[in-house]
């Protein structure tokens, strides 16, 4: 078997078309919008994500600022940032990259967040209401997750609620930005799920969860986590690792996912690959999240 790949790219420009429309929209109202994304520190993955943000702001004539803050700043310095962007009738969302140094508390970052500015709904009021199936926004890579399987379903032309009644989602990995929201969109689905972490590695238990997986979803920050091994016969799997492995002869980096791509690929029914899955979708999915944060922005105050 050799697994059908979810073509994230081709996915993002049909979304990126929807967006467009809605950015001139906003444009032809008089309504701003803009985005705000603060990086604490040099981590690789993020200045790489930031990077992509910045280009597709751009392209979708969204204004964007980024913040970056040394790796030393103290907790009243960040928050204090996060302050000014609340209060800056310019931004629209508010994204602060993780992971956050040690002497950041992401918890109190979370709850100094502008509820209606938190596009990636981490405030405790916004995380609420995505556990309740009333989320008034979708975190971004979470959602592209699912954008991503609902159009792969569309295309092999199978019906997305019976696909789901039928199937056990896997999430690996529960971070607060992408494996908790991902079990709550499971949930929405109305697909009976499994969430597992580090623990099921560390225990030698992982691959007893996996191989049960309908579909597998994998967000656990690992490079090459999830082997052939772990991988049920006709599984689809999501990979959103995003990880630098340098090649040991050129000294080059690249980006892979926490899935082995080739292996995966040989078991797999359907698989997002790393570059060109979930990434680009993602993307696009951030900007949509700040439309429509300045689209209920200007419905309050009219």
């Amino acid at each position: 078997m050799t697994a059908q790949l979810i073509n994230g790219r081709k996915i993002a420009h049909a979304l990126k078309a929807e967006v467009t429309a809605e950015v001139a929209a906003l444009a032809d109202a008089g309504i701003a919008c803009g985005l705000a994304t603060v990086l604490v520190g040099d981590d690789y993955g993020s200045v790489a994500y930031v990077r992509r943000i910045g280009r597709i702001a751009e392209e979708l004539g969204v204004a964007y600022e980024q913040v970056l803050l040394p790796g030393t700043t103290t907790q009243d310095e960040l928050l204090a940032t996060i302050d000014r962007l609340n209060r800056d009738p310019a931004v629209s969302g508010v994204l602060v990259l993780r992971p956050l140094p040690p002497q950041i508390s992401e918890v109190d970052v979370f709850r100094a967040l502008d509820p209606q500015k938190d596009i990636e709904s981490v405030h405790p009021e916004n995380a609420g209401l995505l556990a309740l199936g009333t989320p008034r926004f979708v975190p971004s890579t979470a959602a592209s997750v699912f954008h991503l399987l609902d159009s792969w379903l569309d295309e092999v032309g199978e019906d997305r609620a019976a696909f789901y009644h039928r199937s056990l989602i896997v999430v690996v990995g529960r971070s607060n930005n992408v494996g908790k929201p991902a079990i709550s969109l499971a949930y929405d689905r109305e697909a009976a799920m499994m969430s597992v972490d580090e623990w099921a590695s560390r225990e030698g238990r992982l691959g007893w969860h996996t191989r049960q997986a309908d579909v597998l979803v994998v967000a656990a920050g690992v490079a090459g986590l999830i082997r052939a091994e772990h991988v049920r016969p006709g599984a689809v799997v999501i990979d959103v690792g995003i990880n630098p492995r340098e090649d040991p002869g050129t000294g080059q980096v690249r980006m892979v996912g926490d899935v082995e791509f080739d292996e995966a690929r040989g078991r797999a029914r359907a698989i997002a690959p790393v570059p060109g899955g979930v990434g680009p979708v993602t993307d696009v999915w951030l900007i949509r999240n700040t439309v429509h944060a300045a689209t209920h922005h200007a419905r309050k105050v009219s």
